[in-house]
């Protein structure tokens, strides 16, 4: 062909989703997409279905209503936030405007795989960064920045692994980056965490931090794709000015609003959350199958070997479980289990306690 896509659209592999189905198993557990298994919040949907009465109105092209009740919510200001098509489309964004072609996007090892797909997409390359257990290395990103060095993505915490580092770790981070770079702190989970702004106060103390968050984990709304970005006010000037005006529906952003402003039901997520994925990591420990401490909701589940990985996973399907394989994170040895409802807990470790026990 004498038409050629930009440098690095060749180098992207394609995404792989988890999967949703078994051949030949029925009553099948989706425990692979870190889904919210209490749902949605009723205030939502309710809101969704009122909006569904205007669907043939253009929506706001300024997101006032949505970015305000975050803003409420959180103790931001508006006017810094912007919001996208889930958090994806914040992070696509920044990478557009902030990296091309010979500069150097830093990703951590085990990192979100979506981060090197940006870098590529510009034309940036993506430079990875080894991790100390799992953990994000400040030193080793500090020790790889370079002068080309423009972007800084982390996931806090952290997404397959379910660490995090703390604001000291962080705050240093992003003081000793170089004076071009920015550093993403990609807060999906972030609402897990009790207590946890995510990053926004450093946002408000580094000119060089944006936080990214998203409504598809905690509020339930991964159909919906809505997520949202906070910065200083001239990297919000930027970002809008790449953003299509038209990006959220009216409906999506009537959810989302609803969502965020029901703090009874995100709290009953988070405390519900918490309380399984401690008994789930203790349960899977007894079984000789260690996690580290999640602050997320999902548990990585190490084995002794890849192979033992791949054969529990296996018996996990026949007993009708998906879960995710992780070995594209480089952690073949591992499993990503999404925290689930407690039936959905007390499944995962029977079928896990039924495979130990055929092992011998």
């Amino acid at each position: 062909m004498t038409i050629a896509p930009q440098p690095g659209i060749l180098n992207i592999a394609l995404y792989q989703s988890g999967a949703s189905s078994i051949d030949g198993v029925s009553n099948v557990l989706k425990l692979s997409s870190n889904e919210n298994p209490l749902g949605t919040s009723p205030a939502a949907v309710e809101a969704y279905q009122r909006a569904a009465h205007q669907l043939h109105r253009y929506p706001g092209t300024d997101h006032a209503a949505l970015r305000g009740a975050i803003g409420e919510v959180h103790g931001l200001d508006p006017e810094r936030i912007i919001c996208g098509v889930g958090s994806d489309e914040v992070l696509q964004f920044i990478a557009q405007a902030y990296a091309g072609p010979g500069d150097e996007v830093i990703v951590t090892q085990h990192g979100f795989s979506m981060y090197p797909i940006l870098a590529h997409a510009v034309g940036a390359t993506p430079v990875e960064v080894a991790e100390r257990e799992r953990v994000v290395d400040v030193d080793a990103i500090l020790a790889a920045c370079t002068d080309r060095t423009r972007i800084v993505f982390i996931a806090n915490p952290a997404n397959p692994t379910s660490t995090m580092i703390g604001e000291a770790e962080t705050r240093r981070l992003a003081e000793g980056l170089p004076e071009k770079a920015v550093l993403v702190l990609d807060g999906a989970y972030a609402e897990f965490v009790e207590g946890f702004d995510g990053g926004a106060g450093l946002v408000d103390d580094y000119p060089n931090v944006v936080m990214t968050r998203t409504f598809s984990k905690i509020y339930g709304l991964g159909g919906l794709r809505i997520g949202w970005g906070y910065a200083r006010r001239e990297v919000i000037d930027v970002l809008n000015r790449l953003r299509q005006p038209f990006n959220l529906s009216a409906g999506q952003m009537a959810a989302a609003e609803a969502a965020v402003r029901d703090l009874a039901f995100t709290e009953k997520c988070r405390s519900e959350n918490a309380r399984l994925r401690h008994w789930l990591s203790e349960a899977l420990a007894e079984l000789g199958v260690p996690t580290d401490t999640s602050m997320a909701n999902f548990v990585l589940a190490r084995f002794a070997s890849p192979a033992e990985a791949d054969a529990c996973d296996a018996h996990l399907k026949s007993e009708g479980l998906i879960v995710r394989q992780t070995g594209g994170y480089q952690l073949p040895q591992c499993l990503r289990i999404t925290v689930g409802d407690e039936i959905a807990c007390r499944r995962v470790v029977a079928a896990v306690k039924g495979f130990k026990a055929a092992q011998g």
